[in-house]
């Protein structure tokens, strides 16, 4: 029998979105043919070798309405002429053209929604937007059948709201083994503190990371790895406040090379705002990237984080981001060896629990039905 085909569309541009990469090979292992569909600009990564197909739609505007506007015609389009069994949506700005689709086809839709997206602090400040998306999500939500998303916390807002009966799957890693490199000669022999990401936005405490090296001696270097909306600020800043020589800023890169950098570092600091309430709600790929590299992790203290940090007793939590507690606590987690070591050997029997090898079962339960 020919093998029943899925669809997936994604905003990003696919290379660093390890949740829709990881849940698209799950999907292939099932048993299912899948093509997902993302975004393309000039500078994107090339995309992997995946065992699923990828088109990438070129999109010339990367933030404001125009993105939306843009890619959410392009993605109508193609998804009306791609011959397919279902469509799984990712997050809010893929959703109206898939249901759309979904609709005239007759075609089952899967949705998994990565955050509580009208809660993102972007749009805090833009009411108009963030009235227009909620009205967007009310009329399509409730009448999804399939929905997952990736913790408690936001499953609980949703399901508050909207009804609708949630599944949960986590944002763990697949258990790998990363390249092992040197230590980049022009870092020295410094102490190595880490925020990664490709979502390293407002609300996320990259400014305030940066900040906090104002107050650590000259032995601490910070790295930054990622990308996002406040990249660009944090640079002007780090000269601004002639930290160039403190902070270290590289670009976003392919999970498999990301790992390899991961490892070097210290600790892995995780900054998210209490204020926004997809911030507070929010549970970061990062978070588990640490873990699984044997990273210990220095986070805001939102629930979903403080309770892994707590139950695997991998690092220590902040009620606040202020950079001199920042700065306080980073110099506290590693001036006691012992206490440091045992962060490091929890992380490591956590990695044994927090993985996709696990968490995917879940996953295969939702779509089996539809094979």
């Amino acid at each position: 029998m020919p093998k029943k085909r899925i669809t997936i569309s994604v905003i990003s541009e696919l290379t660093t979105d390890q949740r829709v990469i990881r849940i698209s090979e799950t999907l292939v292992g099932m048993g299912f043919s899948v093509l997902v569909i993302a975004r393309s600009f000039s500078d994107s990564l090339p995309t992997g070798q995946y065992s699923f197909s990828v088109r990438r739609l070129s999109c010339y505007f990367r933030k404001g309405v125009l993105q939306y506007v843009e890619f959410t015609l392009k993605l109508f389009w193609r998804l009306l002429f791609t011959r397919t069994d279902y469509y799984l949506s990712n997050d809010l700005d893929t959703l109206a053209p898939n249901y759309i689709i979904s609709k005239l086809s007759g075609r089952h839709l899967f949705y998994d929604t990565h955050e509580y997206f009208t809660g993102v602090p972007e749009l805090r400040h833009s009411p108009l937007k963030r009235k227009t998306w909620k009205m967007l999500e009310d009329l399509i939500f409730p009448r999804l059948r399939t929905v997952y998303t990736v913790n408690d916390s936001v499953k609980q807002i949703y399901a508050t709201e909207y009804g609708n009966e949630i599944a949960v799957i986590r944002n763990v890693p697949v258990t790998v083994h990363p390249v092992h490199i040197p230590v980049p000669a022009d870092w020295g022999n410094r102490t190595i503190i880490l925020m990664q990401g490709a979502g390293i936005n407002e609300g996320r405490g990259g400014i305030e990371l940066l900040a906090a090296m104002k107050y650590l001696p000259a032995s601490f270097l910070l790295v930054f790895i990622g990308s996002g909306n406040q990249w660009n600020h944090i640079k002007e800043k780090r000269t601004a406040w002639q930290l160039e020589n403190k902070v270290v800023m590289m670009d976003k890169m392919p999970p498999a090379q990301l790992r390899s950098y991961t490892q070097l570092a210290a600790i892995g600091c995780s900054l998210d705002s209490f204020e926004d309430i997809n911030c507070r709600f929010n549970l970061p790929n990062k978070i588990f990237d640490y873990i699984h590299a044997g990273v210990p992790v220095l986070a805001t203290g939102i629930p979903e984080v403080k309770q892994i940090i707590e139950q695997y007793a991998c690092g220590e939590c902040i009620d606040s981001s202020d950079p001199e507690l920042i700065a306080k606590t980073i110099q506290h987690m590693m001036r006691d060896n012992s206490v440091y070591q045992a962060y490091k050997y929890n992380c490591a029997q956590a990695a044994g629990e927090l993985c996709w090898e696990k968490e995917s079962v879940k996953l295969t339960h939702i779509y089996q039905p539809y094979l």
